[in-house]
Formats: C-alpha cells, sequence, structure tokens
C-alpha cells in the first residue's frame, strides 16, 4: 500500500516533512515495500537536489549532469541517514549532496589532475576575483588585493591563478592569438632531437676510440662520421678495400669490447 509523505514544509519549501516516513524506513526489512518507501522519500527531496546542482550550473558541466550527481548524492544520504540520532534530514543531506557534486568536478571535469589544497586555492581566488571585480572597474585585480581580500599569501594566490589554467585544456590543433596564418600551438611545440639517443654510446667509446692508433682512427672517422665507402677509404690511403674492411672490423671489436668491459 502507498505511503504518502504529509507535506507540512519547513522554512524551505522544497524541504518536506518525511521524518516518519524514515522512522518506517529504519524499521523496515530489505524488500519491495521498503524499496517503495525509500524512492518516494528519494521522489519528496528530489526538488532541494535540483536547487543544489543549479549553484554549480555555468562551471563546465551541464545541468543535467549535475542534477544527476545531486541526485545519487541524494540517494546515498537517504540510506545513510539515521532518525535515531535526532539531526534533521536535510542538515545531513545538503553536505552530502553538495559534497558529491564537488567529488564529480574534482574527479571527472579538471583536465589536469591538481591536489585538493590547490582545488580550493582555485575557488578562494575565483571568489576573490568575481568580488573584486564588481568594486574595481577598467582593470583585473591584482595578486595583491586578491590576497588580502582571501586572507591568502601571494604565492598562494598565484598557484590558485596558475590553477585556473588546469580546469580546461587548449586543443594542440587550436590557432595561436594573434596568428594570422593559421599557426597552431602544435606546430610551436619541439619534437624530441634522435641525437639524444647516441649521446650515451658517444660518451661509452670516447676512451676506445682515443686508445686507437692514429690510422685506424682516420678510418674509422672517414667511414663513419665522412660517410666514404670501404673503396674510397682504400683509395685515399693507399692500401686495398679487403685492408679497410678487416681494419674497420677489428677497431670496432676492440672498442666493443672495451666498452663491455667498463659495463661490467
Amino acid at each position: 500500500m502507498a505511503t504518502q509523505t504529509r507535506t507540512k514544509q519547513h522554512p524551505h519549501d522544497d524541504a518536506p516533512d518525511t521524518g516518519e516516513a524514515f522512522r518506517r524506513l529504519a524499521a523496515l526489512p530489505a524488500g519491495p515495500e521498503r524499496d517503495a518507501l525509500r524512492d518516494e522519500i528519494v521522489e519528496a527531496w528530489l526538488p532541494m537536489a535540483d536547487r543544489i546542482a543549479g549553484r554549480f550550473r555555468s562551471r563546465g558541466e551541464s545541468l543535467d549532469d549535475l542534477r544527476q550527481v545531486a541526485a545519487l548524492g541524494l540517494v546515498k544520504a537517504v540510506d545513510r541517514y539515521d532518525p535515531e540520532l535526532g539531526n534533521a534530514f536535510e542538515s545531513y543531506a545538503v553536505p552530502t549532496v553538495t559534497g558529491e557534486i564537488k567529488r564529480h568536478f574534482r574527479d571527472h571535469m579538471w583536465t589536469l589532475h591538481v591536489p585538493r589544497r590547490v582545488q580550493e586555492l582555485r575557488n578562494r581566488v575565483r571568489f576573490a576575483s568575481q568580488d573584486l571585480s564588481q568594486t574595481i572597474s577598467g582593470r583585473r585585480p591584482t595578486v595583491a588585493e586578491i590576497a588580502e581580500h582571501a586572507k591568502l599569501s601571494e604565492e598562494d594566490v598565484k598557484t590558485g591563478l596558475e590553477a585556473l589554467e588546469s580546469f580546461t585544456a587548449l586543443s594542440l590543433d587550436a590557432e595561436l592569438p594573434g596568428s594570422e596564418d593559421g599557426y597552431s600551438l602544435s606546430d610551436a611545440l619541439g619534437s624530441p632531437d634522435p641525437a639524444l639517443d647516441t649521446v650515451v654510446d658517444r660518451e661509452a667509446v670516447k676512451d676506445g676510440l682515443a686508445a686507437l692508433p692514429e690510422r685506424e682512427r682516420a678510418i674509422l672517422y672517414m667511414r663513419f662520421f665522412s660517410d666514404m665507402t670501404q673503396s674510397r677509404i682504400a683509395e685515399e690511403l693507399g692500401i686495398s678495400q679487403m685492408h679497410v674492411s678487416r681494419l674497420i672490423s677489428r677497431c670496432c671489436g676492440r672498442v666493443r669490447e672495451q666498452v663491455m668491459r667498463d659495463v661490467v
């Protein structure tokens, strides 16, 4: 049999009197009757959850999604509320729903993950900037002004201002400000230098190369740095190509052995 919650109102228009319904819910065992009463209580308090969700509009998330998150928080509040403690449900539900929405922003909306303290600094800096913007015209409030208004250090204000840029990301394909030729952010990014991969190898063989006779060093330089063929090296030195090949193999083997000894 359906149970009607009373329509007596609290100071807030969307706060129904569900005290008796909560006491009955706590006494009922798990089953269809309890589920139906639970759903009725949730439905009765949904206007309050929607009102809380509305406070977070225009922050990069759609109102429909915020309402769903608020409804989830409301369900958690209904399931965890203990009427025997004597506190009004509203005093428990409001911070629970608000906390669920804030967790949603923290876990799903930030492009870059930042510590909770930094997120709190961001909010304090943003609110202070909004307050000061109403009294200061023609310019943005300075770091010192924000720090004084928010009762923060200037260093914390700078951290909060940096966090303001972490909430959303700029596409790499976005055109840079002031660019007239379609120059995008990706065009300004550097790329890995292939030569960096050879730095360790160059340093490892330096001592081994220095220990080689002068002619062998010259042959290796002509082959690997001047990109000369073995036949051109042979012609340059007046020796056979076969001899050049044997010298290159012997020198490379000697340097390799020394490098491996140093590693071990």
